[in-house]
């Protein structure tokens, strides 16, 4: 049975960046809809204390989420000198697809369609699928693209996470300030190596009550249009459900490897928030037994380029593997985990070994 790895990767980051001050005129509410009487400043300043993002990355007006999913993937082409044409699938997570500059979503054609149109793909036979799966949705389309790897049904495939979230938060919500853009993507391919790539991958649905943790809603100011949906968060339910889940799910995951987490080099979590992020690592390293570790083993992107959901992971992949971020390299036959965590709610895991 063949394995997969990745041979080559790319980003877009956008250029605009996006600091506090960009919402000192913000009329916040809270989730009851009654308007929060304290300066925008106090607000956003606590924000940043607890999350940590102090800037976030959003695109112009003139780009959408496909174009700069298309950057990242010829980057990712580029990278892993393959031609588009030897594509056997191209597979593009998002939430909300190709999003206007008003806040509309748009899912037809598919996103992985109008990147191979972008990139010029005439080859009938590369098959364009779009993967809707909440913020883990590109760590699931990875585990998509081994399954079809081991499957021998493909050899290659280019995997894309892009999104637009700067266009669909409310602008009386504080979360909107968690929320940025960007995109990364990996080609991925079959080899016969042993024991490297994908060694193992877990993935949990947890689809009751959790349902609506993470949805879309109308603005919590009920005086504003009630008829277009923004994305709406419980924070503190989704921060006790990360807490109590991602860390026994990626254990799980380590543990199906054969592995330990001393054998870890790297964990690359999704940035949603700084703080939950440090409490999931550090509730992991307690099922281990540890109380001290090495915090570098979770590289953080949040406080620059805030929660770009789906692109997250790639993206901080990429700029890892490129030497692009400080005092962060990936280790040449090293173990890393990748892991998400989001909307549905899923959690998803992978531990990859570097041939």
């Amino acid at each position: 049975m063949p394995n997969t790895i990745i041979i080559g990767s790319g980003s877009y980051i956008p250029n605009r960046i996006i600091g506090r001050d960009f919402f000192l005129d913000s009329d916040f509410y809270t989730e009851d809809g009654i308007k929060i009487d304290k300066p925008a400043a106090e607000t956003i300043g606590k924000f940043v204390e607890i999350t940590e993002i102090e800037n976030r990355r959003f695109i112009e007006d003139d780009l959408s989420n496909s174009q700069i999913g298309y950057e990242a993937a010829k980057k990712a082409l580029e990278d892993a000198n393959v031609d588009g044409e030897e594509l056997d699938y191209i597979i593009y997570a998002s939430n909300f697809g190709e999003v206007t500059p008003y806040g509309y979503a748009d899912f037809m054609p598919t996103m992985a369609a109008r990147v191979k149109n972008k990139l010029g793909i005439r080859n009938r036979k590369c098959i364009t699928y779009d993967m809707l799966f909440g913020c883990p949705g590109w760590v699931e389309a990875m585990i998509l693209a081994d399954t079809l790897i081991k499957a021998g049904t493909a050899k290659t495939i280019l995997v894309i996470g892009g999104e637009t979230l700067s266009r669909v938060t409310d602008p009386h919500d504080r979360n909107r300030m968690i929320f940025a853009d960007g995109a990364g993507a990996v080609v991925v391919q079959a080899t016969e190596q042993e024991n490297v790539g994908i060694i193992a991958h877990n993935t949990i649905c947890d689809n009751g009550p959790e349902l609506d943790y993470l949805a879309n809603g109308p603005s919590i100011n009920k005086e504003s249009d009630q008829t277009r949906l923004f994305v709406r968060m419980q924070g503190r339910k989704i921060y006790e459900y990360a807490l109590k889940n991602v860390p026994v799910a990626i254990k799980e995951t380590i543990d199906d490897a054969g592995l330990s987490i001393t054998d870890i080099d790297k964990i690359l979590i999704h940035q949603a928030n700084a703080k939950m992020d440090y409490a999931m690592i550090e509730r992991l390293h307690k099922l281990y037994d540890i109380k001290e570790y090495n915090h570098s083993i979770s590289p953080m992107t949040i406080q620059e380029f805030g929660n770009s959901s789906v692109a997250t992971i790639p993206t901080m992949f990429d700029l890892i593997v490129k030497g692009k971020m400080e005092g962060q390299t990936f280790k040449d036959k090293g173990n890393i985990v990748m892991t998400s965590v989001g909307a549905g709610m899923n959690i998803n895991a992978i531990v990859y070994r570097f041939p």
